[in-house]
């Protein structure tokens, strides 16, 4: 008498919902790295990353931002399939020079935590229509450091270029909560 098993081939999927209107994809981009690279959708095609926005002159919440990004960055460095794209809302400052010295305070590597910066009006289109979070800029006579409203939002897109959640970065039950949903997204496949 034999005994036979049956073996499941079926793909596990993520119960994260998949944001924004029906057939939402993240738009082509191409913007400027702390190394000078020109990194566009190509570069994060069938990989998952995170997407933040902030100013390497901020004195309000980026700092702690990209503080606890770092435990985001700790948990997947060296793993290919996970990016963090730091995109910056103030690209007359944030010239590469500045993002690299600033990148350096948090030893990312370019390859995998990419800092950056280039066209003011496309940094803000991908925020609003891309990502589906506000980088905007309030010029209503207030000096231009002050002119910056950015999100305390970390954004998680899936590696077919779909938005599917958004953290808190200023609470560390949301930051474990987005490395849980990650480890989630690695194990679904595409």
């Amino acid at each position: 008498m034999g005994y036979f098993y049956k073996v499941s081939h079926e793909e596990k999927k993520s119960n994260l919902p998949v944001l924004g209107n029906p057939g939402h994809h993240v738009a082509a981009f191409s913007f400027i790295n702390q190394d000078g690279k020109t990194i566009t959708n190509e570069d994060v095609k069938g990989k998952i990353y995170v997407v933040e926005y902030f100013f390497t002159t901020c004195k309000g919440i980026c700092p702690r931002l990209n503080e606890n990004l770092t435990h985001v960055y700790q948990a997947f460095r060296g793993n290919k399939n996970v990016l963090i794209l730091s995109h910056t809302v103030d690209p007359l400052k944030d010239t590469v020079k500045a993002m690299k010295e600033y990148s350096l305070r948090f030893d990312a590597d370019p390859s995998q935590w990419m800092f950056l910066t280039g066209d003011k009006k496309k940094l803000y289109d991908m925020a609003r229509y891309s990502y589906l979070i506000s980088a905007q800029d309030d010029t209503t006579g207030v000096s231009i450091d002050q002119d910056f409203i950015h999100d305390n939002h970390y954004v998680l897109v899936d590696r077919d270029g779909r938005v599917r959640g958004f953290y808190d970065g200023l609470k560390m039950d949301e930051v474990n909560k987005l490395i849980k949903d990650i480890n989630s997204l690695l194990a679904e496949k595409s």
